[in-house]
């Protein structure tokens, strides 16, 4: 298989819907954002947020490294799929179709 395939190549989503009644959970809401940020996720809607991954194996790095960050309380889901995939998602503003407007990372060579 190609080592770049878009079956190969990863995207990873992470939902949440956390609390932020109080400062302590409005902080803690932050903090997530800012981690995934830092980690190289993208908004993509309000509260999911992607990611581009060379591969699975990359891919899961960056999972452990969210779930080792999950605040204390509200609800967190992390999906992956293969660009392949992220490729087929269908956009749409009202009834006006809209392009995928995500930013795609350059290949990480180590």
């Amino acid at each position: 298989m190609d080592r770049f395939s878009e079956y190969r190549i990863m995207w990873i989503l992470v939902f949440f819907d956390l609390p932020t009644e109080t400062k302590k959970e409005r902080k803690a809401a932050s903090n997530f954002r800012k981690t995934l940020i830092k980690d190289g996720f993208t908004m993509f809607q309000y509260s999911i947020y992607v990611r581009h991954c060379a591969s699975m194996e990359n891919a899961e790095v960056h999972i452990k490294r969210t779930k080792r960050e999950l605040p204390e309380y509200g609800d967190v889901g992390i999906m992956y799929i293969t660009d392949k995939q992220f490729g087929k998602i269908e956009l749409f503003h009202g009834q006006k179709e809209e392009p995928l407007n995500v930013e795609g990372q350059q290949l990480e060579l180590f």
